[in-house]
């Protein structure tokens, strides 16, 4: 028969309140009866309830995470990171995917109970100011990833500096003829990113005296298959660019499907820059902007804790770094592009 919290306490010489604290790490209990429970917990194999240590707390142990289209390379790693900062924690997650605007209305009416989770996330997707306030009236604890609000804690990147990374990288190249290739400036569920990179790209070639024209900026869904026809359309025009920035790697391997199905080489004929370093960009030895997709989940972890634990933190965001990782998708162009 399995071990009970009484089987511990009376091996410990304890009582059950003091196991129940050294369980829930609570303060004001001796190191040494620390000890003795903790012992008395290994030898008796002893596994805690999450039932009766969720009741205990007066708490869920359970964070909401809401993000958008969930299979996404970029939304696996963030939650690769959530997800290994809350086992060690002692906390589950409940995902919440979201991929239309009234998928995500919903889920930000419904979601934000204390009964449900004792704090939330939402990755990619701003919340409008009446829903950070029904969050707020809730008495729930709220991190953003990958986006920034007002008086909001967050944890984002510099898309803005990660776009300019990938324009310089090419400019310092010798490429004249530079595409973007993203999302379009407006989606039903308000990304954001994209936009910045552009921005980014837009700044880096206007500083070194590079037009960007309208014709070298392709937009459109977010996923494989567009970027494809996207960078066949880049192709076709009179004077095709020698080097495309992707708002993302998998719209990057899109365009790199698309240059192999037209004859073209990669970097020989066209290099590409994705944006983000998920795993497959390793293999697929693709130039591209490191993000810490894994690391801003378990920093948005760590500052959601330390606010459902009283700890009283700066709101607004915590910006980390973005780097160039260069491998075999850029070169040189050919011949100098006019």
């Amino acid at each position: 028969m399995a071990a009970t919290i009484g089987d511990v306490a009376r091996r410990a010489g304890v009582g059950r309140g003091t196991v129940s604290r050294v369980i829930n790490d609570r303060p004001n209990v001796d190191p040494g009866t620390r000890a003795r429970v903790h012992a008395a917990i290994a030898e008796l194999d002893y596994v805690p309830s999450p039932t009766a240590r969720r009741l205990s707390l007066g708490r869920t142990q359970t964070i909401g995470v809401v993000v958008p289209y969930m299979t996404t390379p970029s939304v696996v790693e963030r939650l690769r990171g959530i997800d290994a900062a809350l086992v060690v924690a002692g906390y589950d997650m409940i995902v919440f995917n979201i991929e239309t605007v009234e998928r995500r209305d919903a889920v930000l009416r419904l979601v934000p109970r204390r009964e449900r989770v004792d704090g939330l996330l939402i990755v990619s997707v701003r919340p409008r100011p009446d829903e950070v306030e029904r969050i707020r009236a809730a008495n729930l604890p709220l991190v953003l990833i990958d986006v920034e609000q007002a008086d909001v804690a967050s944890v984002i990147v510099d898309d803005i500096a990660g776009g300019r990374l990938a324009a310089e990288h090419l400019i310092g190249l010798g490429h004249r003829r530079i595409a973007f290739l993203g999302d379009p400036p407006r989606l039903p569920l308000g990304f954001v990113a994209s936009h910045l990179r552009l921005q980014g790209v837009a700044l880096a070639l206007a500083e070194a005296g590079i037009v960007l024209p309208p014709g070298r900026i392709a937009t459109g869904e977010h996923g494989r298959e567009t970027a494809a026809a996207l960078t066949a359309r880049l192709m076709a025009e009179a004077e095709p660019p020698t080097a495309i920035v992707c708002a993302s790697d998998t719209q990057a391997f899109g365009a790199m499907e698309a240059l192999r199905s037209l004859g073209l080489d990669v970097p020989g004929d066209v290099s590409i820059v994705g944006y983000d370093d998920v795993e497959l960009a390793g293999y697929l030895a693709l130039s591209t902007i490191h993000q810490p997709l894994a690391e801003s989940g378990r920093r948005a972890v760590e500052r959601l804790l330390a606010a459902i634990n009283g700890e009283a933190g700066p709101n607004g965001p915590e910006t980390l770094p973005v780097s160039l990782v260069v491998r075999v998708t850029t070169a040189p162009p050919r011949s100098v592009p006019g």
